[in-house]
């Protein structure tokens, strides 16, 4: 991937690597939606690419669509699930540039997905907290390496920005 003006170089394998790093909170979402796919497309789509499957029209399509589920969600649970699912389809679209706000491409699964837990959870904290702590079993040395090319996490966002900011912090620290 050429790198524009930031520096920042992103190879495919890179861009495979983050979408392979998806949260894990889909069945938050298809318990509240057992018939609706959208959500469980994104994150299909997202592991088809990290295993080598093309980065086109169907991969960012999934992702839209998982993000106009959270939208119409029945709950905020749901809602942040559907978001971590968006998040891991659209990490496939990482840019190359020296931005904080791309850290929710290469995290933002993670985030929501802890986030959606903790609603789930009746908005418990060390859940959250749970999350992270698999979150940061599970991250690959390719990811960590990614995430250090770019600026730390932006503030905003809510719960599910301190999170990510939370997850940016540890994982940079390893």
């Amino acid at each position: 991937m050429p790198s524009g003006t930031s520096g920042i170089a992103l190879s495919p394998a890179d861009l495979r690597a983050v979408a392979g790093y998806a949260g894990e909170a889909l069945e938050i979402f298809e318990q509240a939606h057992p018939g609706d796919f959208r959500a469980r497309d994104a994150i299909d789509a997202a592991w088809t690419f990290a295993r080598g499957g093309r980065r086109g029209k169907a991969l960012r399509d999934t992702a839209w669509a998982a993000l106009r589920a959270a939208r119409e969600a029945s709950t905020a649970a749901a809602a942040d699930a559907a978001r971590a699912a968006m998040s891991a389809a659209s990490a496939a679209y990482l840019h190359p540039l020296a931005d904080p706000h791309q850290v929710k491409h290469i995290l933002g699964a993670a985030a929501h997905a802890a986030r959606a837990a903790e609603l789930r959870a009746g908005d418990d904290r060390a859940v959250g907290a749970e999350q992270l702590t698999r979150a940061r079993q599970r991250v690959t040395p390719a990811v960590v390496a990614v995430l250090r090319r770019y600026p730390a996490a932006p503030a905003g966002g809510g719960r599910p920005g301190e999170l990510l900011r939370e997850l940016d912090e540890a994982l940079r620290a390893t």
